[in-house]
C-alpha cells in the first residue's frame, strides 16, 4: 500500500478574489488579486507549507477556475488526485471586503450549487481516508447532498480503522464546525445541529469558534462548550475565543488556555485555516496541548498580519521567529 498522507481534508474549494486596497468598499475596489480559497483546502496547503504530505478531496467546475485551482493546489505541494470536475455547475468564487482590524465581510458566490457539494461517497478512496494520519472534514460539507452522506461515510470509515500510525500516534479526525449560516438557508442552527452531532460522534478533534461552538452545542461559555463538545464523543475541544485567545480541554482532564499573538491584522480570513493547518502540524508531531496551540496561534496570527490566506501560509522558520518575538508580522517578513 502507498505511505498514508499526513493530512487529508475534504470539502470546499474555490477562487478568492481579494481586494487589493484594505478600508475600500468593494464597491469601488479597482484592483484585485486571484487565490485558492475554501477552508478545507487552505488547511491542506497550510500543514503542506510546514512539511506535511497532504490531499485534498472536493470538486471543481469543469471550467478556467477549476484549471486554476488545480494548478495552485500542484504550486502549494498539495496532491489534487481526488479533485474532479462537475460539468454543470461552475467552479466558486469568494469576494471580500478588507477593514482593519475586525471587519472583513465575504460575499459568496456558489449558486446554483457548489461543485464540493457533490462529493459522492461511492467514489471516495476509503482506503487513503482510513489510513491519513489526519483526517479533515468540515461543518460545511454536511449542508446538503451527497456531500453530506459522503462526508459521513468517511468519518464512519475512519472510526472502524483508529489504529496507531507507524509512529505509535493514534490517528486523529478532526471536525472543522465551520459554521456558515449562508449555506444553511440562514436560521440559528437548529437544522445543522444533528448532523453536527452525527459527526463529533467519529470525531477525536473538534474545532470552532464560539458561534460555531453553540450551534454544534448549545453552549457559548468556553469551558462549557468544551465540555459538551467532549461528550459529544471528541477526545480534545479547541475553543476559539478571538481576541481572549484559544481554550484547548482533552478527555484526560489536561488543558490550555493560550492568549492570542501581539499583531497588526491586515486581512483576519486566513487566521483560522492557518490555526488548522498548524494544529495538524503539532498532533503529528505528538507535542503536547499547549506546545501545540501557542504554535497554531503563531501561524494564525501571520497570516492575519498578511493580505491573502492560502498564499499567506507560513513557514515553519516563520513561525518559530513569531514565537521568539513574541510578536506576529514585524519581524516574519512577507512570504517567499
Amino acid at each position: 500500500m502507498p505511505e498514508p498522507y499526513d493530512v487529508i481534508t475534504m470539502g470546499r474549494i474555490g477562487v478568492d478574489i481579494y481586494p487589493l486596497q484594505t478600508g475600500v468598499p468593494l464597491a469601488r475596489v479597482e484592483t484585485f488579486g486571484k487565490f485558492l480559497g475554501g477552508s478545507p483546502s487552505n488547511v491542506a496547503v497550510a500543514a503542506a507549507r510546514l512539511g506535511r504530505r497532504t490531499a485534498v478531496i472536493t470538486r471543481t467546475g469543469q471550467d478556467a477556475f477549476g484549471d486554476y485551482l488545480h494548478e495552485a493546489l500542484g504550486e502549494f505541494g498539495v496532491d489534487d488526485r481526488w479533485v474532479s470536475a462537475v460539468a454543470e455547475y461552475p467552479t466558486p468564487v469568494t469576494f471580500c471586503e478588507i477593514f482593519p482590524p475586525d471587519h472583513f465581510p465575504l460575499y459568496f458566490y456558489r449558486q446554483p450549487k457548489a461543485p464540493d457539494l457533490e462529493i459522492h461517497g461511492g467514489e471516495l478512496d476509503l482506503d487513503a481516508v482510513r489510513a491519513a494520519r489526519v483526517f479533515w472534514m468540515t461543518g460545511t460539507g454536511l449542508c446538503a447532498e451527497p456531500s453530506r452522506t459522503a462526508t459521513l461515510t468517511a468519518l464512519r470509515a475512519r472510526s472502524a480503522a483508529q489504529t496507531p500510525d507507524r509512529s505509535g500516534l493514534p490517528r486523529v479526525t478532526v471536525f472543522d464546525l465551520d459554521w456558515r449560516p449562508v449555506f444553511w438557508g440562514g436560521g440559528d442552527g437548529e437544522a445543522a445541529r444533528a448532523h453536527y452531532r452525527e459527526a463529533l460522534a467519529h470525531a477525536t478533534v473538534a474545532v470552532g469558534n464560539l458561534d460555531e461552538c453553540e450551534v454544534a452545542t448549545g453552549e457559548r461559555e468556553p469551558r462549557a462548550a468544551a465540555r459538551a463538545l467532549l461528550a459529544a464523543g471528541p477526545e480534545l475541544a479547541v475553543v476559539k475565543q478571538g481576541p481572549a485567545g484559544v481554550l484547548a480541554v482533552h478527555r484526560d482532564g489536561t488543558s490550555a488556555e493560550i492568549p492570542p499573538l501581539p499583531v497588526d491584522v491586515v486581512n483576519g480570513l486566513g487566521a483560522g485555516d492557518a490555526f488548522g493547518g498548524a494544529l495538524c502540524h503539532g498532533l503529528l508531531a505528538g507535542w503536547d496541548t499547549e506546545r501545540v496551540m501557542r504554535y497554531a496561534n503563531a501561524a494564525g496570527a501571520i497570516v492575519a498580519s498578511r493580505l491573502a490566506c492560502s498564499s499567506a501560509m507560513p513557514y515553519p522558520h516563520e513561525v518559530e521567529q513569531a514565537l521568539d518575538d513574541g510578536v506576529a508580522g514585524a519581524a516574519t517578513g512577507p512570504t517567499p
